[in-house]
């Protein structure tokens, strides 16, 4: 009975043939360093998955670069033009940009922080535009294996009208997404 079994087994295996470009791009990617982005913004929940996963992920990240990511919204002057009559200062908006772009590094400089209490020099990438889109457009442009993003537990009528970063990501997102919850 044995013998049969064995047999049937070895006529019931495929053979699974890879040309030598599959095996050159299959050594490649072991070889290369996994990339893991963390989207960083001023919210708490924010540190927490930074932090998260520089605890629980430590051992697979010994061979991962990590980036720090953050999104800066476009910088609303409307206020400015419609309080000044249409004619606001150009030193006032120059102002109000480089703040708003300082605004988006100090984030990144509290993740960098944050890293080098575990240990961890982090790639920084500051974007602006949309930050749902910016994530998910960061993932593809650089080659991002995992993305990690916050949960600040929006309830189901929030997440209706505003919406939520996470669930974004994680339906449009070309890379597995980690969302790491606050604790209720």
């Amino acid at each position: 009975f044995l013998r049969h079994f064995v047999s049937l087994s070895l006529r019931s295996l495929k053979t699974v043939t890879i040309n030598e470009e599959e095996e050159e791009t299959m050594a490649e990617e072991k070889s290369r360093k996994k990339q893991v982005m963390v989207a960083v913004d001023e919210s708490d929940c924010s540190k927490r998955a930074l932090k998260w996963t520089l605890e629980y992920l430590k051992e697979s990240l010994a061979d991962s670069d990590i980036i720090l990511f953050t999104a800066q919204a476009p910088l609303d002057l409307s206020c400015v033009y419609a309080s000044s009559y249409g004619a606001a200062p150009m030193e006032l908006i120059n102002s109000m940009q480089e703040n708003h772009k300082n605004a988006g590094l100090n984030r990144l400089d509290v993740g960098v922080k944050i890293c080098a209490e575990s240990g961890v020099t982090p790639k920084k990438v500051m974007e602006f535009g949309n930050p749902k889109e910016a994530i998910c457009d960061a993932v593809e442009k650089l080659g991002v294996d995992l993305l990690v993003v916050g949960s600040n537990g929006k309830g189901k009528l929030e997440r209706t009208f505003l919406g939520s970063v996470s669930n974004y990501c994680v339906n449009n997102a070309k890379c597995p997404v980690l969302v790491v919850r606050t604790k209720a």
